[in-house]
């Protein structure tokens, strides 16, 4: 009968001995025997009709190996699984000398093996953490320029004779030209469209008046101050250098408009957000604040989720059995690695295992499950967002197809699933910690989520 022993040789360390008594496995040697002389083909013997001794002596071997060793696995499986042992990755076979199984002489045979246990640990605590909730102040400047950008993007453009005013918008085709400024037969001809107010100054006032078909001569260096002027050498194909600047064009005007803003009125909000009662100015404006409200809260939220993940990560204490883990590391994959390449993965290796046990810790302990209901959703929304969020209504057959083929892609599911979770995880860890809170402006905290994600890459 099998028996395993186990010793501590480490921290969470243990090794196991799987000790095997012949008859552990030989009964299975011989059925399998048996079922292979069955099914075997041989030259010269009918199918089944081919005698054992040959039988064994041509495969017997490495039957006997797969026997042996599968019992011993089987052994193993059930002691870990009877035990409850929790634990890392596989065990690692200790140097199994194979050449010691001996099909003509079965005998007892010792296998070991070491195993990395699970650590029991206490997670941080975050309602004693120390966290902020950032609350950013929205100002009337952020709600006007807010109305401002919908007036514009919903506003009408009108024709016009004449350029009248810095603020028109040219349709120009621009031609290159030698510096007689006649047009090169090969060179670059490109369509644009610009306001005035984005020339040069000094070329500026040259718009005012001008028709249809009116053109300027110059070259991109007068006619465009540098932050333009990158924009429209990067527009026009060429490279930045020196020599792109002092190109010639004849910039001819196709067409003048002017942008009318839109008026502010019931149709125009109605069309912004229809059936939501937005009757008056003020309706409108509130609903934009909302927005912006909405936008900064979800920012502040993902701070909040920061600062949860570092004191999580932190401050939770976990002990792990290193001289296991990089056994493990080293014995992974195709090649086995150098020490120093162990040592040098290993932190960043620990990090992320630290976090896998935090999450698994904190799924297990509060019930967080992600139902099949939940990917479609997601898969729903996804396809959504890629259709640029029109409104599509739900019941369209094609979307439910859609759906259907996402669930049976097995890795959009298992990311669908784990983005799901993380976000579970988090949206949990925000519901434990105890926040201060702060007023800030739109800057300061786009500049502190800046250095901080800066001095984290």
């Amino acid at each position: 009968m099998a028996t395993i022993t186990q010793e501590n040789i480490g921290l969470l360390h243990e090794k196991l001995t799987v000790k095997l008594e012949k008859t552990d496995y030989l009964p299975s040697f011989e059925k399998a025997l048996k079922e292979y002389s069955k099914k075997a083909n041989i030259p010269g013997f009918r199918k089944g009709m081919v005698p054992a001794g040959l039988i064994k002596k041509m495969y017997g071997s490495s039957l006997f190996t797969d026997e042996v060793l599968k019992t011993v696995d089987r052994e193993l499986i059930s002691h870990l699984q009877n035990e409850k042992f929790e634990i890392f990755a596989q065990p690692i076979p200790v140097e199994a000398d194979v050449k010691q199984l001996d099909v003509n002489n079965p005998a007892d045979y010792s296998f070991n093996f070491e195993i990395g246990m699970k650590p029991a640990f206490q997670l941080a605590d975050l309602a004693k953490a120390k966290t902020t909730r950032y609350i950013v102040t929205v100002t009337d400047e952020m709600i006007n320029s807010e109305v401002e950008r919908l007036q514009n993007r919903y506003g009408n453009m009108k024709d016009l004779e004449a350029v009248d005013s810095e603020e028109n918008v040219l349709n120009v085709i621009f031609s290159e030209t030698d510096d007689a400024g006649n047009k090169i037969e090969s060179g670059i001809t490109k369509d644009n469209s610009l306001l005035v107010k984005y020339f040069a100054e000094s070329i500026r006032k040259n718009w005012i008046g001008k028709k249809n078909g009116d053109a300027i001569m110059a070259t991109l260096k007068e006619a465009f101050d540098e932050k333009e002027r990158k924009w429209i050498i990067s527009d026009l194909g060429l490279k930045e250098t020196e020599n792109a600047a002092s190109k010639s064009f004849s910039i001819e005007i196709t067409k003048i408009g002017q942008l009318e803003k839109r008026e502010l009125n019931e149709d125009f909000y109605n069309q912004l957000y229809p059936g939501q009662e937005v009757k008056t100015e003020s309706d409108f404006r509130n609903k934009i604040k909302e927005e912006i409200q909405k936008y900064w809260k979800s920012q502040s939220d993902n701070q909040i989720h920061d600062q949860a993940y570092h004191q999580l990560l932190d401050h939770t204490h976990i002990e792990f059995p290193e001289a296991f883990l990089k056994k493990w590391i080293k014995t992974q994959g195709d090649v086995v690695k150098e020490d120093e390449d162990v040592e040098k993965e290993f932190p960043k290796f620990l990090n992320q295992l630290k976090w896998t046990l935090i999450t698994e810790k904190i799924v297990g302990d509060n019930n967080i499950e992600v139902a099949p209901d939940e990917i479609k959703a997601f898969a729903k929304h996804q396809l959504f967002s890629y259709m640029g969020g029109a409104n599509l209504s739900d019941d369209q057959p094609w979307v439910n197809d859609y759906v259907e083929k996402m669930m049976k892609d097995r890795k959009f599911v298992e990311d669908a699933y784990h983005r799901l979770q993380t976000q579970k995880i988090f949206e949990w860890a925000a519901t434990q910690v105890k926040p201060d809170e702060v007023d800030i402006s739109a800057d300061d905290f786009s500049k502190m989520v800046e250095e901080h994600q800066h001095h984290h890459h």
